[in-house]
This record gives C-alpha cells, sequence and structure tokens, in this order.
C-alpha cells in the first residue's frame, strides 16, 4: 500500500513540473532547416508532427554584421514579433503554414503561444572562394536566432525557457559587378588614380608621387607602397546609377549619381598585406605604361570584408 501511495505522489508532482523550464528533449528543433513564407513574414521550421513559428518582418534581417557580443534583441510582443509552437494530428508541409487558406489536414491540436521573451539575432556574413587566387565573395549573411527568457502559454500553465536556439536563418547578398578593364586614369590635379565602369568605381585617392615616375622599373623589381588610410587610400563604389569620366577630377564629388555602397581598403602591413606593385615599361616613344598591382588586399564595409585576392592587376596607367 505504502509503494501504491509512493508512486500516486510520484506521478502528481511529475505532472506538477510543467511549468518548469523546457527542455531540449521536449522542444528542439536544431536538426529542422529554417523556412521562410514568400507571402507572409513568417519563418518557420517543422520536424514530422510539429512546427516552431516566427513571425517577424524580413526587414529585421539587416545585411549588415552585428558586433561581436552585441546581437540585435528585439522584444516579443504577441503581435509583429510573434513565436508560436504548433502540433498536428499528421505530417505538418509548408501549406499548412504559408497560405491563407491551409488545407483541411493535418489539424493543429495544439499550440503554445509565446507571451513574452526576446530574440537575439546574430549576424555574420557567408564567403566562398572567388575567381582570383586568395579571393573571397560575399554570397550571403547568417543570422542566428536565439530566444531568451520566453514564456510560453500552454494553456493550462506556463513554460519557461532561459535560453532557447532557433537556428539559422540565410539572407543573399547581391555580389559586387567588379567588371572593370584593366585601364586606369589620372587626374591631372589631385593625381588621383580610378577605373569605372556603368555604376562602379575602384579609386587610389593621394598616391604616393614615388610610385608613378616615368622611368623604367628594373626586371622583377616593381616601386612598391602601402595602402592607407590617407594615402594611397583605396575605394571601392558602387553608384545608383550610370558614372562617366566627368564624374572625377572634380573639386567637389558630384551629387549625383548617388553611391549606394562604399568599401575601404584595410591599411597595408609591410610584406604581409594591402601592397600596391608599379611595374613601368616604355610604351611607345615618349609615353610609359605603369602596371599597377594590389596584392592582398581587404576591403570592408559594416563590420563585412572581403579579399581582392593575392594579386589583383588594378589596369595600366599611361603617363607622357
Amino acid at each position: 500500500m505504502k509503494r501504491v501511495f509512493s508512486l500516486i505522489i510520484f506521478l502528481l508532482l511529475l505532472n506538477g513540473c510543467d511549468d518548469g523550464n523546457l527542455s531540449l528533449e521536449t522542444i528542439s528543433f536544431e536538426s529542422a532547416t529554417t523556412q521562410s513564407c514568400s507571402t507572409n513574414n513568417i519563418i518557420y521550421k517543422v520536424k514530422e508532427k510539429e512546427a516552431l513559428l516566427l513571425e517577424i518582418p524580413k526587414t529585421s534581417f539587416v545585411n549588415i554584421p552585428t558586433v561581436p557580443g552585441t546581437p540585435t534583441v528585439i522584444n516579443i510582443d504577441n503581435s509583429t514579433y510573434r513565436v508560436v509552437y504548433r502540433f498536428y494530428n499528421g505530417t505538418v508541409v509548408a501549406d499548412n503554414i504559408c497560405n491563407t487558406i491551409p488545407p483541411a489536414t493535418p489539424i493543429v491540436t495544439d499550440q503554445w503561444i509565446a507571451t513574452s521573451g526576446q530574440i537575439e539575432i546574430t549576424t555574420t556574413t557567408i564567403t566562398q572562394a572567388g575567381s582570383i587566387a586568395g579571393s573571397t565573395v560575399i554570397t550571403g549573411y547568417n543570422h542566428h536566432i536565439v530566444f531568451k527568457n520566453i514564456t510560453f502559454d500552454k494553456g493550462n500553465g506556463n513554460q519557461v525557457y532561459e535560453t532557447f536556439a532557433f537556428g539559422d536563418y540565410i539572407t543573399t547578398a547581391t555580389s559586387l559587378p567588379f567588371g572593370f578593364d584593366k585601364t586606369v586614369e589620372q587626374c591631372p590635379t589631385s593625381k588621383q588614380i580610378y577605373n569605372y565602369v556603368s555604376g562602379e568605381s575602384l579609386t587610389l585617392d593621394n598616391i604616393e608621387s614615388g610610385l608613378i615616375i616615368n622611368t623604367e622599373t628594373p626586371l622583377n623589381t616593381p616601386r612598391t607602397g602601402l595602402i592607407g588610410s590617407v594615402k594611397n587610400k583605396l575605394t571601392y563604389r558602387l553608384y545608383n546609377g550610370i558614372i562617366t569620366s566627368g564624374y572625377f577630377c572634380n573639386t567637389t564629388v558630384p551629387l549625383l549619381p548617388t553611391i549606394s555602397e562604399e568599401w575601404n581598403a584595410v591599411d597595408g602591413v609591410s610584406g604581409v598585406s594591402g601592397i600596391i606593385e608599379v611595374t613601368t615599361i616604355k610604351s611607345g616613344t615618349t609615353a610609359y605604361k605603369h602596371t599597377i598591382v594590389i596584392k592582398n588586399a581587404t576591403l570592408t564595409r559594416d563590420n563585412s570584408s572581403f579579399k581582392l585576392g593575392d594579386s589583383y592587376i588594378y589596369g595600366d596607367l599611361i603617363t607622357n
């Protein structure tokens, strides 16, 4: 009799633990792929007869990496930002979540609605190797989503989870065109060197006077300099429109077209990175051709970065 009574007490205590912390064994979607609906603001994960839904404006996922240790924090308000955990009586698919009128089956048998908590988003770049050896291309951004101190209303009580990882949501990035030819120009007064095509430019500002000289360089002995934030400043710009040669060499920068993206090269380190090499040879009787090569340069913007490559041929400059 005592054993039966003890067992009943144990079962009562076990059933009374519903308001405790969630465990990964109870609610876990780590192995599930994050998906999104094209017609609404829902991103979700499904696992057989379960679905974890996050309603959040797509504008919340900005293609700018967050500062390490400082994620974007958004409060769950059960309106614009909602989290719902659903149970179905059959295998759930995208149509059950994204359609305005979902299929009649499977049926939602239960759901937990988050009443409070925070959404933390940590954003990092996704890169892949480019066509030039040592170069990288940004292809997208990974947004790692974690719920903090989230409280679910189960209908018959609350369930609290201190830290609950939703997972990764990936947004794509438009690759920079980099459609330059290998002919560069130089402004007569500012000495800015520039290469441009259509709606993009790659410029070298305040270039050291000793790099461009009308004297041939010895074989395999180019003149060298380092990229800097003031001298030899390398900048890539993408414009909201078409530029022409008239855009450059002005006392003030033209207002149009506006700049949509600007990437600046990291300062060079002697013998390691951000190196400018200039090889000069005669071109005809009076002209000189200066071939400019940039080695191991990294360009950055808003915590994102990409590499130009081990040896990027900037182009040829003809001087007289």
